[in-house]
Parts: structure tokens; sequence; C-alpha cells
């Protein structure tokens, strides 16, 4: 045993505490956007096959997978997780398609998991793409017994999209959603002009924040600030008209129509508020309150009394109600797994440097599947230029191993497929004075040729196959050697995700 001071040891436990508190479970990464128990519900689902375009499953076997391969915590924290990523009042792009209860603007909580219903969302599919392709690490987890990405290898900047929102030890995130469509224009902005500054961005591109609940921002210096350093405030405003009844016993009043409401405020406790202050007279001249909101959209209907000015209401709506509030921007997010303040160019230029690094992987990828392919049909290419010299081979051995083995050993004929052996890169391997010597690989492969592809028609298919895998490898190796290549495909396929998901 050791003595150890129980200061030192509080401290040391106290910071493993909260290093912990900060990477695993409150603040977003920057490059997905996404907390760890989001990102294990996406993986989830997606390894389970609970694609956009298949049936829906019940939440609770959504949950259990989760809970049993990588969140060993609570059911309802996952739950809860999972409900919000289905609210179209909570993300600009919700990431989960729910059926049943999932939840209201005004407060209602979702019903029980074992009554809804769940699957991905298009949008979280586009988050998942190409996760198989090598272009993320995966670390084991909680025992050891399964293995789950450190990062979705998203495919649009889902953490400014999406917003995001949680308390740390000694810090806490909050950051609010953006329009898709302006935030991607950004994006190749960026790729475009790499000089491009942050003034421009926000002239140009992105203004400021699009709540999903809509709403009005009010005055542009805490906007302004929120995007030049990551902290500011944002105030919002309900969206207001004022309308003349021309009908009934009210002919000739005006009422005041609440169509939206400002982001996470709850619409039923905005109602309740503003009937407290006409009760307790901090607003007068409003003479009945309704809630007329259903599936179409928010109707909140405030009559106002005849000799009472309808404008003067609503500015003392504003100051006394929620219909008025403000958003405390704070763009905290896991950067490198350490927690960075950053403002908006930080954040696109992360994610761009991301997405870089995922293409590359991915082509990576691709390019040692299409020489794995390769390698073995120009084994076949090989065997079927000297099919005569192959049977004969073949028929003469005692037995298919050794038919493998003296297959292996003959330096076979193969100027024909030279070009594409060369494109292969295979060290020690190669064709030498019009030779080439067939690996195991391709020695199995040709034992296991069966007889209908000796036609005409199936020797020239394996040509026509050589040789667009040819193209494939020539493509890869191109865009590996060219950044500009790169960059032309991350533009594209961000402008893919505009043309599928952008909303106005």
């Amino acid at each position: 045993m050791m003595p150890v001071s129980i200061e030192d040891e509080m401290r040391g436990s106290y910071l493993d505490y909260a290093m912990s508190v900060i990477v695993s479970r409150a603040l977003p990464d920057v490059r997905d956007g996404l907390k760890p128990v989001h990102r294990r519900i996406l993986y989830s689902m997606k390894e389970s096959g609970y694609e956009y375009n298949k049936p829906f499953r019940k939440s609770a076997r959504v949950v259990g997978d989760v809970m049993g391969k990588y969140h060993p915590h609570g059911d309802q924290s996952i739950y809860d997780a999972m409900v919000r990523m289905a609210q179209d009042f909570s993300l600009r792009l919700p990431l989960i398609d729910g059926q049943g209860n999932f939840g209201s603007m005004d407060g209602d909580r979702a019903a029980a998991m074992r009554y809804t219903e769940a699957r991905m969302a298009r949008s979280a599919h586009a988050l998942l793409e190409d996760i198989g392709k090598d272009t993320v690490d995966f670390q084991p987890n909680y025992d050891e017994s399964e293995h789950e990405p450190t990062v979705l290898p998203a495919q649009y900047p889902n953490l400014l999209v999406n917003g995001a929102g949680g308390i740390a030890v000694g810090m806490a995130t909050n950051i609010p959603p953006h329009n898709l469509g302006e935030v991607i224009d950004a994006c190749c902005a960026m790729i475009d002009t790499p000089d491009i500054d942050l003034e421009e961005i926000i002239e140009k591109y992105v203004q400021g924040p699009d709540f999903p609940t809509g709403g009005t921002i009010l005055g542009r210096q805490g906007l302004l600030s929120a995007l030049r350093t990551g902290r500011g405030s944002v105030v919002m405003r309900g969206r207001t008209e004022i309308e003349e009844v021309t009908s009934g016993s009210r002919k000739g009043r005006q009422s005041i129509i609440v169509t939206e409401v400002p982001y996470q405020v709850n619409k039923s406790r905005m109602i309740e508020q503003m009937a407290e202050c006409v009760r307790d007279k901090k607003i007068e001249g409003i003479s009945d309150l309704r809630d007329e909101s259903d599936r179409d959209g928010v109707r909140v209907v405030i009559e106002i009394k005849r000799d009472a000015i309808a404008e003067v209401v609503l500015a003392q709506l504003f100051r006394f109600t929620p219909l008025q509030t403000s958003f405390g921007v704070n763009m905290l997010a896991l950067d490198g797994g350490m927690p960075k303040l950053m403002n908006l160019i930080e954040i696109l230029q992360a994610f761009l440097d991301f997405r870089e690094v995922v293409i590359r992987r991915r082509t990576i990828f691709d390019l040692g599947k299409a020489r794995e392919k390769a390698h073995v049909l120009a084994g076949l290419a090989v065997a079927v230029a000297n099919i005569d010299e192959v049977i004969a081979l073949i028929r003469a051995a005692k037995d298919s191993a050794t038919a493998r083995e003296q297959l292996m050993a003959k330096n076979w004929p193969a100027s024909d497929v030279e070009p594409m052996i060369k494109l292969l890169d295979e060290p020690g391997r190669g064709v030498v004075k019009g030779k080439y010597k067939l690996s195991l690989e391709q020695a199995k492969a040709i034992l296991e040729l069966r007889l209908h592809r000796l036609t005409g028609l199936e020797r020239d298919k394996i040509g026509g196959d050589l040789q667009g895998l040819g193209s494939q490898i020539e493509g890869h190796l191109a865009v590996l050697s060219s950044r500009e290549m790169l960059l032309d495909i991350l533009k594209t396929e961000l402008l893919e995700m505009r043309e599928r998901f952008a909303t106005p």
C-alpha cells in the first residue's frame, strides 16, 4: 500500500470524472455533430437494418439493442435522446422517423417506448453513408464484445444544421440549428475560395440560425457576436399577424394571431403565462385566449377588446411573456477530443477537413477492393488465353493441391494483360519478359472456374470486366494524387445533400 494525499486523489478523480462527462456524454463532436448516445442509437439502427425504406420497429427494441451493445446506462436516457431526434420542432432535420406519440410543442411527453415505433430517417442514412469502407476509426464497446465508430462519416455539417445542447462539468454547449442549404453554400464557397473570410460568409451565406419552429430574430448585435466568436445572445420573437373580424358579434374588433413560436418555448405554458398576465392586469385589452393549433400548424388566437389597440397589446405580450425570448449561443464542441469554443468558420473548416479525410480513406478502400477483384480477373484472363495448356495441366495433376501448385509454378505468357497487372501495384509480382506467375488466389479461382465461362461471350466478358476495373483503378489513383479532384468530389456530394434535404 502507498499513502496518497486525499486532496490529490480528489483532484485527480474529479478531473477524470469531468473529462469523462465532457468527452463521453455532454458535448458533441464537431465532425458529425453528435454526442455518443445519439451516435450509438443511429449506428445500432443501421446495424440492425432499421433503414428509412424498411418497416418501423418498436422503440423498445431499438433502446434494448443500444443499451445491450453500446450504451450501458438507463433505458430512459436512451429513449429520451431518440425521441428528440424524431421531433421536427426540436431538430431542423430530424434523424429518426417516428410513428406514434413522440411528444409535442405543448410539453407533452412521448408515449412509452413499448407503444411507439421508429426507423432511421433518410437524413440519418446520409450521416452513416460509407461507414463500412474504413472511412472512420472504430473502438471497442464497454465490454469489448463489439466495436463502435468514434465518429460517423457525416455527409453534411450536422452540428450546425441540427444544433446541440448539453451541460458538462464546468462548461456547457448551446448551438442553434441553421438552414442546411445556407450552410452547404458556405462550405462550397470555402472550397472554391479557400481564403474567404468570416464576414463574407456571414454577409452572403449564413446570416443566422434557422429555427425549426420558425419565428423571427430581433436585432443583429448578439447574432453577429455568436457567429464571430461562438458566444452571444439571439433574441427571438414569435411570428404574429393582426386580423380584423369582419362578421359575427365581434365584427370590427381585432385579433392577434400567433402562427410561429420561439424555439424551445412550450406553447401551452406560453398561453398560461399570457392568461396569468391578463389576470394580474400586467396586460390589459385581451378579451379571450384560445389555442386553435392543429396538424396543419400553430394558431394561437388572442382576441382584443373593442377599446384596446392591438399593437400596444402585442408589445406587452413581447415584454411579459415567452412570445419574445432569447437563445444563449455557446458553440462549444469537441475538436480533436478536446472541448473548444468555435466560431462559424472554424466549425465549417473542421467539417470540410474531416470530409476530405473520409473521401480519401473511402477512395483507398475502393482502390484496394478494385485491385483485389482485378487481381483475380487478371489470373482468369491469363488462364483463358492459355486454356488448352491449363486444361492439360489440370487433367494430368493427381489432385487439386498438385494442380494449384503447378499453376503457380509455371511462367505463363501474359503480354495481353501486362498493362492491367502494372495497375495492381504488387511488389515483387509483375510481368517479366512477357511471362507472369499466378498467385494462390488466382490459382484457386482458375480451379473453381466453371466451364460455361470458357465460351466466347464469357471470355469477352472477363476482358470487359478487367478493362472496367482498370478504369476504376486509374480513377481512384487520380483522385488520390490530386487534391483538386478530391475537393471536386467533396463539393459534388455536398450539392447532392443540398438537393436532397434543403428547405426554404
